[in-house]
């Protein structure tokens, strides 16, 4: 496939960076660009594993529905992300659901593309096997965190995440830079959608967090919600109250510019 546009999106990501011009078109061949209106589904949880992608623009959401019937939400991909990888840890199914949450452009290369694929470009095999060992870290961390903090403490980390990955600075704050519901949140946190709804509606009157628009949630203190996670300590100060708006949230909760 030669498409320009493809060719310069994937030129701007991190990526295919490394890649010279002749390697980034050989990289395309047998690639076919896909468009995702906001809701529509990638692939589903089961079906044959029969492409692998690379999200170009948008935002999508990787669900599993539990053995119980439970729906939770697993991770967002973002712009430069690899996704759809089955073929790469030899299943012959998706093992969740992909669904956009807002427009999305994506590439698909077949499976059957895949040892070739990996085998012209190191550079991008060694980035998909980054890809799975940083997904299986992040799926550790979250089982350590339903099992030792509290809802809170869930919620809190989870929003300093998404900040951390797709944050955008606006004068309210930083907003997390797609939509995203209440119930999306619980999904993420092993909650109720009440139980978030009453933190949220807490922490907006403590002027934590912000954000009039629907689908929308704006940080305005991350480094409060740093101190409830406890990354750091309360000033000497503090009041208890911490929904201060001063101070720069620390390194390990450091947000985009």
């Amino acid at each position: 496939m030669s498409s320009p546009l493809c060719h310069t999106l994937l030129r701007n990501l991190d990526l295919f960076a490394p890649l010279s011009d002749a390697q980034l078109r050989a990289a395309l061949q047998g690639a076919t660009p896909c468009r995702l209106q906001a809701g529509a589904v990638a692939y589903g949880q089961g079906a044959p594993g029969a492409h692998f992608f690379v999200l170009l623009h948008g935002c999508l959401k990787v669900t599993q529905v539990t053995p119980d019937g439970e729906q939770i939400i697993v991770r967002y991909v973002n712009p430069g992300d690899m996704f759809g990888l089955a073929c790469a840890m030899g299943q012959a199914c998706y093992p969740a659901t992909v669904a956009a949450v807002q427009e999305s452009v994506c590439l698909a290369w077949p499976a059957s593309a895949w040892t070739r694929f990996t085998a012209s470009h190191p550079q991008l095999a060694a980035a998909a096997l980054h890809t799975m060992g940083q997904r299986l870290q992040d799926a550790h961390q979250r089982i350590r965190e339903l099992a030792n903090d509290d809802v809170e403490q869930r919620v809190a980390r989870t929003l300093l995440r998404l900040v951390e990955q797709t944050g955008l600075r606006t004068r309210d704050g930083v907003d997390i830079g797609f939509p995203i519901t209440r119930q999306d949140i619980a999904e993420m946190t092993g909650t109720t959608l009440h139980t978030v709804s009453r933190l949220l509606s807490d922490w907006k009157q403590r002027g934590i967090v912000g954000g009039s628009a629907r689908m929308r949630i704006v940080l305005r203190s991350p480094a409060a919600l740093a101190r409830l996670c406890g990354h750091v300590p309360a000033p000497a100060d503090c009041a208890a109250c911490l929904s201060c708006r001063d101070g720069a949230p620390p390194a390990s909760a450091a947000l985009p510019h």
